[in-house]
């Protein structure tokens, strides 16, 4: 085997004093760390790169974090990890529905935001080994899991997908008649042995923007069932 590839991150932030300690721990823990004040250098930061993972600001100035993630997305399946200074609700919900994977709220320490990044890169990432190779593919009525190909599609559509999104329809899709909980979901995609992902709140914002984008109304599901007071799972479509 040849040498591990290094993983590539993006720091964005406007705070240069934030951006120096984030770039020096990402940068000791082994990533080779290009960083950004502003949304449209970090776009083309991440073009010319293609980070594994895009440390990003929410309140940027000009273009904010959530229209840099919006658009990320257009062309790159990298780990998003947003920053916020808002601790309301709402601003989670639209960073995380745009296509981030988690997010922390300033202030945070620095063994915080590492803790997050582990999470986030420690499990093998679904399709992307050995493991699914010629796996077959799964379907709930139009709607069709690749795991070969890590492609996801409904009808002739295909469906655009984050890592974590895909990760937990791959785990709920694996065992279709089987109900797991937030918990069990949270310790699957997230794998978190530190007790750092304990939001069971994340399993539904990420299950809420699924749906949508595979056209899944909650109100009358045929893809991702809700179980009331356990969990979720697969739908005959």
């Amino acid at each position: 085997m040849g040498p591990t590839r290094k993983l590539n991150a993006l720091v964005v932030d406007d705070e240069p004093s934030l951006v120096r300690v984030v770039e020096g721990y990402l940068a000791k823990d082994g990533f080779d760390v290009r960083t950004a004040g502003d949304g449209e250098t970090a776009l083309a930061l991440a073009r010319a790169s293609e980070p594994d993972l895009v440390v990003l600001d929410l309140g940027l100035p000009g273009m904010d974090g959530v229209e840099v993630c919006r658009q990320l997305r257009t062309f790159s399946r990298c780990y998003i990890l947003m920053l916020t200074a808002r601790a309301d609700e709402v601003d989670v919900l639209i960073g995380l529905g745009v296509g981030a994977d988690d997010y922390v709220t300033k202030p945070f320490s620095p063994r915080q935001l590492m803790a997050r990044v582990g999470v986030l890169l420690r499990r093998p990432r679904t399709g992307l080994s050995a493991e699914n190779d010629g796996e077959a593919q799964r379907t709930f009525g139009d709607l069709v899991i690749d795991p070969a190909a890590h492609e996801v599609r409904v009808g002739a559509s295909v469906v655009p997908l984050t890592r974590m999104e895909y990760d937990l329809l791959d785990v709920l899709s694996s065992r279709p008649r089987v109900v797991f909980s937030r918990q069990q979901l949270l310790d699957a995609v997230w794998d978190d042995t530190s007790g750092i992902a304990s939001d069971e709140h994340l399993v539904d914002i990420h299950i809420g923007h699924l749906r949508r984008k595979l056209g899944d109304d909650p109100r009358a599901a045929r893809y991702i069932l809700t179980i009331r007071g356990v969990g979720y799972r697969m739908g005959s479509g």
